[in-house]
């Protein structure tokens, strides 16, 4: 263990596994004089506490453990790993693949990483950094090119794809760096452990004396990383600054006790009377002076010899620390009281034994675990020298008025602690009474786009109805009447199922008169009033060019100094918000403020990011964007709660003005899901409905239907030029009733796209099917390949098949146009495909085969056969 004086007086706290001096200048570091230039030129003020220990072992090659508060800070690693690859050995290497992998949680960690790399590698020789995220397209796997990549930036799930089209691809690499290492192997713990079996081996196959490292930083422990040092690392250097996480890796042995309030001092004193048998070194913590003296009398009373401390006693911290030492020395067992405010003071890091008489905060939990620090086990746990030390203690006394942070509750958990039921009740108390405190906040914004918070702990967003807020604004008459289609159109996208926009009413839009009277009111100078005093919450009007808004004052600046500052506003008809000048907000008449603020909140459901991402990739964000922003589209909204919509599904619509018809031009789901980047998502709407169950809800299998055919008269006026909001290319006004559902898919949507059919909700997919008729039967013919444990049952208007072929589960689920005769209805399994023979209950032409369109179900126009009478041209 040793100390550091930083920049600031306090100490701080570092466990070692080897002794190193720090490098606590930057002058002095070990680092190549390019990159020292480059941290100066960037106004790096470091190296910080953590940085000085964990810089030199990483400069050196060795394998490196390194726990910090800062251990998600990437220049942990980033600035000793260039200086290693600036050595002229790196050069001989034959040119293959990166020498340097860096493994990041996410996308998000990934691209930070990648832009300090090329930040500070720019002093370096060449590295050619290269930043890796893709989707699970194989054949984007199969196209990346990484020769002559010094450094590879990317995430565990994005490796593992392009390791399943190059197997070779690890065989160069020197450096293998886990950020965030805690996240890595709590969330993808499985490919990490494939990850490195794969560089294990590589590494046991490669030729010469090469430098092979490893190096993890993360901000806690985690069990998994003692299997990484055991298995893949030699000899590491563990650093690690954080007391509670040294206490983890140290084997404190961590003990919760329940007992009542009333009865804290008697359970005190069964644990000393063990103690003192064992000639322990405890210390009695406590948060006030009252209890102080009341232990310290309580262990006098029954003949314990002990001492207290607390900021009114009259004897000083020397004099304490003397008796402290001299009660063990003699062989009597020492016994120090004391308070929180004290331990600081006093310096003691010798403690076998800490007992916590009042419960811990997050905040001296560490503290009193540090009085403990000599007594940290240096060996892996599981070793023999752990076996040997296991002497430090930490117990807990747990009582029905005690305040339980959850975090400690956390932390005990991955200290292997046996948790009592009493503490996961209180932690539940506790975790409820934190998510009344935030009844006023938003509701949390990962809830409504994916149905799930990873982290409610630290999220600091709603994750309950507040029926005041979410129920005051509830979207109005026009999705209650029709809720089986609205028309949308997006105008701020926050990013991929998620957008701000309006809902345009199918016959006369109300909106779209208002825009075309505010814009000729303001057309002329004279109304063109400044707002003399703005105020919060205020609505003004705003131009913009020829366009006029409504706006709403969010926030102004706390003193106005000036006469002109500015004002964030929010656009109450489209959603988003910006900062003005106040000059440019104009007085806005009352007979415009009449209209309700237009913008809704749309959530598109049922497919979320891939790798178990929390935030889309912006690749798919901007692909949407480009796509959907300012276009009309329909929807059928399954759920509504206050201003926000959830729509399943969503269809960019179009005109063909020389047919007059309209057309479904794409589901944004499916383009979503295209781009490999999406994957489905079926628990969403089912989360949300759970949340608000005290609201009533819309079927969710109505859902999954296709739109039905509608008049769409009402497109006409949302379309017109008045409404200045919607680009050029958005639908065209058409006098033709008639409205085509026409889906555009690839190969990607169709082996993906099941959600189309109610058939998806069974959790398979849906394999492609083409039929034909005669006048007495429907043949079907299922395209699936070596089709195993089939199963097809028939009823009078349905059939249900199922299979498996090469290990995935395909499921068709359909219900029939008119009626078949179940008995004589029969299903033969081929190679290549399904045969299934349906047998009409009456003779005659079926116009279709389904109730319900399905797009995976086609007719097989080689085998249809007309009658004379339907054929076009006579014959001859």
């Amino acid at each position: 263990f040793q100390s550091f004086q930083n920049v600031g007086k306090e100490k701080n706290f570092v466990f070692l596994s080897k002794k190193i001096e720090p490098s606590s200048v930057l002058e002095t570091a070990p680092l190549f004089d390019g990159l020292k230039k480059e941290l100066a030129w960037n106004k790096f003020s470091g190296p910080t506490f953590t940085e000085s220990y964990c810089w030199p072992p990483v400069a050196w090659g060795c394998d490196v453990v390194a726990i910090s508060h800062q251990g998600n800070d990437p220049l942990l690693y980033i600035p000793p790993v260039l200086t290693l690859l600036q050595e002229s050995d790196y050069q001989a290497l034959p040119i293959m693949s990166g020498v340097s992998l860096i493994l990041c949680p996410g996308w998000k960690k990934a691209q930070l990483v990648f832009d300090l790399v090329q930040t500070y590698g720019k002093g370096c020789r060449h590295l050619y950094p290269m930043l890796i995220t893709l989707g699970q397209s194989k054949e984007a796997a199969s196209q990346v090119e990484i020769r002559g990549c010094e450094v590879v930036v990317t995430t565990p799930y994005n490796l593992l794809r392009l390791l399943e089209q190059n197997t070779g691809l690890l065989c160069r690499l020197c450096h293998l760096v886990l950020d965030e290492v805690e996240v890595l192997f709590s969330d993808t713990t499985e490919q990490v452990f494939t990850i490195l079996d794969c560089y294990k081996k590589a590494t046991a196959q490669a030729r010469g004396n090469r430098t092979h490292q490893i190096i993890a930083v993360g901000t806690q422990w985690n069990k998994h990383i003692t299997p990484l040092i055991k298995e893949f690392m030699s000899d590491p250097l563990i650093v690690i600054t954080v007391t509670e996480e040294a206490a983890i890796f140290g084997n404190v042995q961590q003990v919760v006790q329940p007992c009542m309030n009333s009865n804290r001092t008697a359970e005190l004193l069964k644990i000393l009377d063990f103690t003192q048998r064992n000639l322990q070194k405890v210390l009695v913590f406590t948060d006030s002076v009252t209890e102080v003296e009341m232990i310290h009398k309580a262990l006098k009373r029954n003949s314990v010899v002990s001492l207290k401390k607390h900021k009114e006693s009259k004897c000083n911290a020397e004099c304490v620390l003397e008796r402290w030492r001299k009660m063990h020395s003699s062989g009597t067992p020492a016994v120090l009281v004391l308070t929180d405010d004290c331990l600081q003071c006093l310096g003691i890091t010798d403690a076998t034994w800490v007992i916590h008489f009042s419960f811990p905060s997050p905040g001296v939990f560490g503290q009193r675990l540090q009085s403990m620090s000599d007594n940290f086990c240096t060996g892996i746990k599981g070793s023999a020298v752990d076996q040997e030390h296991m002497t430090a203690k930490s117990v807990i006394l747990l009582t029905e008025n005690s305040s339980c942070h959850p975090g400690i509750l956390h932390y005990l958990k991955r200290a292997e602690a046996e948790i009592p039921e009493e503490l996961y009740d209180l932690t539940a108390r506790v975790l409820e009474s934190e998510e009344d405190e935030k009844f006023s906040r938003p509701l949390c914004a990962s809830l409504k786009a994916f149905g799930i918070c990873r982290n409610r702990t630290e999220c600091p967003d709603r994750h309950q109805i507040n029926l005041s807020i979410d129920m005051v604004q509830n979207i109005a008459d026009e999705m209650i009447e029709t809720p089986e289609r609205v028309t949308i159109l997006p105008l701020v996208i926050v990013h991929a199922t998620n957008y701000f926009g309006r809902i345009v009413k199918k016959q006369k839009d109300q909106y779209t008169v208002l825009a075309k009277e505010m814009n000729d009111y303001f057309k002329v100078p004279g109304h063109r009033i400044s707002v003399n005093t703005v105020e919060k919450s205020v609505f003004c009007g705003l131009r913009e060019g020829a366009i006029c808004h409504r706006v709403q004052v969010v926030e102004t600046p706390a003193k106005d100094e000036e006469n002109v500052y500015k004002v964030t506003i929010k656009y109450i008809d489209e959603g988003r918000t910006s900062q003005v000048n106040s000059d440019q907000l104009l007085r806005l008449p009352a007979k415009f403020q009449s209209l309700p603020p237009q913008a809704v909140e749309i959530v598109v459901c049922r497919v979320k990011p891939i790798d178990n991402e929390v935030e889309w990739n912006p690749k798919v964000t901007d692909h949407i964007n480009h796509k959907i922003k300012g276009k009309l589209h329909h929807a059928k909204v399954v759920h509504t709660l206050g201003k926000t919509v959830w729509v399943d599904p969503m269809v960019g619509v179009t005109s063909l003005p020389m047919m007059k018809v309209w057309v479904n031009e794409y589901n944004i789901r499916s383009e979503i899901l295209s781009t490999g980047l999406g994957t489905d998502n079926p628990e969403h709407v089912g989360e949300i409905q759970k949340l608000c169950r005290q609201i009533p809800v819309l079927d969710h299998a109505e859902s999954l239907e296709h739109f039905t055919k509608e008049d769409p008269a009402g497109l006409e006026e949302a379309s017109s030029p008045q409404d200045p909001s919607i680009q050029e290319n958005s639908p065209e006004s058409c006098n033709s009733s008639m409205f085509l559902d026409v889906f555009f898919l690839d190969n990607v949507v169709q082996t993906k796209e099941a959600e189309d059919s109610a058939v998806h909700q069974q959790k398979g997919c849906h394999p492609q099917i083409k039929w034909f008729q005669d006048s007495a039967t429907v043949t079907l013919k299922v395209q699936i390949l070596r089709a195993a444990d089939s199963k097809c049952e028939f009823s009078r208007e349905k059939v249900a098949f199922s299979a498996y072929s090469e290990g995935k589960l395909y499921v068709a689920d359909l219900e029939l146009y008119q009626s078949v005769i179940a008995e004589k209805s029969t299903c033969v399994i081929k190679d290549t495909e399904a045969v299934i023979l349906l047998v009409k209950e009456i003779k005659g032409a079926w116009c279709k085969l389904l109730k319900n369109k399905n797009v995976h179900v086609s007719l097989d126009f080689e085998r249809w056969e007309e009658s004379e009478d339907e054929r076009p041209f006579t014959v001859g």
